[in-house]
């Protein structure tokens, strides 16, 4: 088993090795934790171009000076001309498609959220300029990237789907032909839209001459965003929600994200007694699947933007609550699972600086590749987050004009009363919630070291990214009595490879109370932690 990455003055983890090294050279150079993410998501926005890109959303959850917490919610709303009824106009009923223009009817928001962290890295003293910032991603995407086996064999999945979507076969099909792993693959007109965006500001992405651009070429591919939509966006700075257990308080994002949904489960499970004997034993994996169905049950009944839900979101929080949810799970019988969980492709990424200021951030486009479309001046791979908007008025997520829609993504944060501070997350839609939960609990319920928590087999109820089935997967490295005692539980237990990769692309960094960093990343990414 790999140990541990170790570190003093600055730690950085993300499913990219380039992005996590990206933002080690900002630390390196003075920079902050916030400075440093900025770098790595432009950077992975580049060098993970199918899990990722500059036309999708972010959140931030952030320990600032003092352990003040913090975030910034850059997730974009859906276009005045996307209702119901339009759609139904356009010939559209039933259900959004995944892919192309229609798909395309959401603000793309990360962008602003950079800009946003990094005039809130400037009141930390942050001295950076963006244009530092943004220098390696621009390098990368104007020289060159290497091709990882993911996304090669993630292109190869999507080829004939995607091909015919506009812009796709042009940016990610050069000479008609997958790029091969290991071989050099170039984004010039997104190392020129980097280019401007550090020249100009991320303000330009929005209400100057690149949002000028982008209107005009969304318009191009049927897209119903205009550049009224893209000059009202703002990213906007909120405080986390927050969980208070025993010895610590677990901070995740507001709702449009499910980021409740990870508090609740790691609530439930606090009030649930005897799964914490064996990290890889039926116990603790029945505990938290049965703990995220009744998460997931009423995420499903009030998650959404909080403009148009009728619950606080920190009601979903309350001791009552989460003690009557606990109350309703037998440990000796699986509870039924019948509803379908939603994919996404995504990536999570942690800093920690010298002075233990630290961002869990999330970056996403949420299908692969998005919407497929690729702007054929920007050379930006347009988000498809919109198409989880349901075309039921009377569904949570209905469509509606200027609402943002539900979001999978959600960075967590911990707060011990030892002194100690962690970040974590992954990828993987509603996969999300579940290995946050499972890598915490490996961290601080059973003491693994974050390499070793991450490196255990995983588990996963429901779909995710590349997987449709609603089964509870197991990684087959669990033992076989861990799964011949699920099923005599009555889950519907499915075994996937060694190292799937369905099972998310976690990270956990840790800096502990005398100032030690301490990190792990996921092999089954192209990760690293990168440290000094």
């Amino acid at each position: 088993m790999t140990q541990s990455f170790l570190g003093r003055r600055g730690i950085a983890v993300a499913p990219h090795s380039l992005a996590s090294e990206a933002a080690l050279r900002v630390l390196r150079e003075g920079g902050n934790a916030l400075e440093a993410m900025i770098a790595a998501a432009a950077s992975i926005a580049v060098v993970y171009p199918h899990m990722n890109s500059i036309g999708g959303d972010g959140f931030w959850v952030i320990s600032g000076p003092g352990g003040q917490p913090q975030g910034i919610d850059a997730s974009g709303a859906s276009a005045a001309a996307a209702s119901i009824d339009r759609y139904a106009q356009r010939g559209v009923r039933g259900s959004i498609p995944f892919r192309g223009g229609v798909a395309a009817l959401t603000v793309a928001g990360t962008v602003s959220g950079w800009g946003a962290a990094h005039a809130l890295s400037q009141e930390w003293g942050g001295r950076l300029p963006l244009s530092r910032l943004l220098e390696d991603a621009t390098w990368y995407a104007r020289e060159g990237i290497p091709v990882t086996h993911s996304q090669w064999a993630c292109t190869t999945a999507k080829q004939a789907e995607l091909a015919p979507i506009a812009g796709f076969a042009e940016t990610f099909l050069p000479g008609g032909e997958v790029p091969a792993a290991g071989s050099l693959f170039k984004l010039p007109r997104l190392a020129a839209t980097l280019e401007r965006i550090a020249a100009h500001g991320t303000d330009d992405f929005y209400r100057g001459d690149l949002a000028r651009q982008l209107a005009a070429e969304l318009a191009a591919v049927d897209s119903p965003l205009t550049l009224a939509d893209l000059q009202a966006h703002h990213a906007k700075r909120v405080d986390p929600l927050a969980l208070r257990l025993q010895g610590l308080t677990l901070m995740n994002m507001t709702p449009p994200s499910q980021g409740v949904v990870s508090l609740m489960i790691l609530g439930i499970m606090a009030r649930l007694k005897g799964w914490d004997a064996d990290p890889l034993g039926p116990a603790f994996v029945h505990a938290q699947v049965e703990a995220t169905k009744q998460a997931f049950a009423l995420r499903d009944q009030h998650v959404t933007d909080p403009a148009f839900m009728k619950i606080a979101p920190a009601a979903l929080l309350r001791d009552e609550l989460l003690d009557e949810l606990a109350g309703r799970i037998s440990l000796t019988q699986a509870a039924p699972f019948g509803r379908k969980t939603d994919p996404g492709d995504t990536v999570w990424m942690g800093v920690i600086d010298g002075q233990g200021r630290a961002v869990s951030f999330i970056q996403s486009i949420y299908h692969e590749f998005g919407s497929g479309i690729v702007l054929p001046g920007s050379g930006v791979n347009w988000q498809n987050r919109g198409c989880s908007f349901s075309l039921d008025p009377a569904h949570i997520n209905a469509l509606a004009p200027h609402k943002r829609p539900f979001h999978t993504l959600n960075p967590a944060l911990a707060q011990l009363d030892d002194g100690r501070l962690m970040v974590y997350g992954t990828m993987g839609g509603d996969g999300q919630p579940q290995t946050q939960a499972t890598v915490f609990s490996r961290i601080h319920r059973f003491g693994l070291a974050p390499q070793a928590a991450i490196e255990l087999p995983r588990w996963l109820l429901g779909r995710t990214w590349g997987m449709a089935s609603d089964s509870l997967k197991l990684e087959s490295r669990f033992p076989a009595s861990t799964v011949a005692a699920l099923r005599a539980l009555g889950h519907e237990v499915e075994l996937l490879a060694d190292w799937d990769e369905s099972v998310g692309h976690a990270g956990a960094l840790i800096r502990e109370a005398n100032g030690l960093l301490v990190g792990g990343f996921d092999p089954r990414s192209n990760g690293s932690v990168a440290a000094y």
